[in-house]
């Protein structure tokens, strides 16, 4: 696909955040031949965390919105360390005692993704790479928008400067401005909920993580089941180096620190985890830095988009991160909404409402489905609820839990939307 000289729509639109949403989307947007502008809050385009996974949905949505984006996935992605497991998302074992198998659930798609990982920061930067450079902004953190007479938004920074534009993306995370904005609320924090867990995140490299628990547990990706947690274990940097998530139930009431992620909990975190299984504590015993971080969701919003203002990705839907699956619907957001924005149905700034209404139509509640059942895997993970001491039965629920995400045909998605903008 050749990248268009902007100019086939009459309207402009400005993207605030630059994360995988935000990019991908502008990537979408100027193969429709719309002249798109990003503004990203932080002195560079970063990702915060390492790895990140896409299961086969989120694939084929980065090959519609450009098959360069998913190249770039294919070169950078991590698979499974042994041939026979290439198409396992996850083994899901018993954390306490033996590691026990509970299931193998695997993609099973034609492609074969497996757990395919991605260490954030370079898939971002591959990203960047299908810009030009001129329409990046940087340090424009938002104050305010409004729309003006003529119907042009204005956008104004807390640097004092201004931009305009017929359409505002809010594509700025959990925490989003425009999002506040947009719905009305007092904080950047209203409509976030605390999920009653944390997570200790680190690295560990493979040399080390093999000697302690062996190849098969090493190399290939692990989750490990237990009362009140879970423990998540898979390779990045082409099996250099193993990326550790250890989830845990908060005993009570709501995160009371003022901030998210609190640096270097490693004995607290194996105080938490102590009466686990041999592999969970040799792993954990290795992790030398281990941040501890907070996981917040986000409650349903009544709309995912006002006038020509709309919101994509984490700003839209956070997720926890329990179905590997939050990022994936940024880049579903991204491919519907250049597609719609694109449409020859969408022919000037007077139809943008209608392009939005069909967006949020198709992607809330889809989306906001990802949110919940993404919160009751955690759940199901930490062995909660009723019928939790059966493994049988955890085992068929984990074998049938990602098959409605990663089975969408996203042209039939596309579809679908196309009939509501003509309506």
């Amino acid at each position: 696909m050749a990248h268009h000289d902007s100019t086939g729509k009459p309207f402009t639109v400005a993207i605030v955040g630059g994360g995988i949403g935000g990019l991908a989307l502008a990537i979408g947007l100027r193969h429709q031949g719309i002249s798109v502008q990003i503004y990203e809050a932080a002195p560079a385009f970063a990702e915060i965390g390492a790895g990140i996974a896409f299961g086969p949905n989120a694939i084929s949505a980065m090959y519609l919105i450009d098959p360069a984006i998913r190249d770039a996935f294919r070169r950078l992605a991590t698979k499974n360390g042994f041939d026979e497991e290439d198409e396992t998302w996850i083994n899901f074992r018993s954390g306490f005692g033996e590691p026990t198998l509970i299931a193998k659930v695997q993609t099973g798609d034609q492609e074969k993704t497996g757990l395919s990982s991605v260490h954030r920061a370079r898939f971002l930067d591959e990203l960047a790479s299908l810009i030009p450079k001129d329409i990046a902004h940087f340090g424009k953190r938002l104050l305010s928008f409004q729309e003006e007479a003529s119907g042009k938004l204005t956008l104004v920074f807390e640097d004092g400067e201004t931009a305009f534009a017929d359409v505002l993306v809010g594509a700025d995370g959990v925490r989003s401005r425009v999002r506040q904005l947009l719905l009305g609320k007092e904080s950047v924090l209203d409509g976030l909920s605390f999920t009653g867990k944390y997570a200790y995140r680190g690295l560990i490299a493979m040399d080390k993580a093999r000697e302690a628990v062996g190849d098969e547990l090493a190399m290939n990706s692990q989750m490990y089941l237990g009362k009140d947690g879970h423990v998540l274990t898979y390779p990045i940097d082409h099996g250099k180096t193993m990326n550790v998530v250890a989830f845990k139930n908060k005993e009570d009431g709501p995160w009371e620190h003022d901030h998210w992620v609190l640096k270097s909990k490693g004995e607290d975190m194996r105080r938490d985890f102590a009466n686990w299984g041999t592999p969970v504590r040799s792993v954990l015993d290795l992790m030398v830095d281990a941040d501890m971080w907070a996981l917040f969701d986000m409650l349903p919003a009544p709309t995912y988009y006002k006038g020509n203002v709309v919101l994509v990705g984490d700003a839209a839907h956070a997720s926890t991160p329990h179905q590997g699956a939050g990022a994936g619907q940024a880049l579903e957001d991204a491919f519907i909404l250049s597609m719609l924005l694109g449409d020859k149905k969408t022919r000037c700034a007077g139809d943008i409402p209608a392009a939005f209404r069909a967006y949020d139509a198709i992607r809330r509640p889809r989306s906001q489905k990802v949110v919940s059942t993404s919160r009751t895997a955690g759940a199901t993970y930490a062995l909660q609820g009723e019928a939790r001491d059966n493994l049988d039965e955890v085992g068929e629920e984990l074998l049938q839990r990602y098959k409605w995400i990663w089975d969408e045909d996203m042209q039939v998605q596309a579809e679908h939307a196309r009939a509501l903008l003509g309506q």
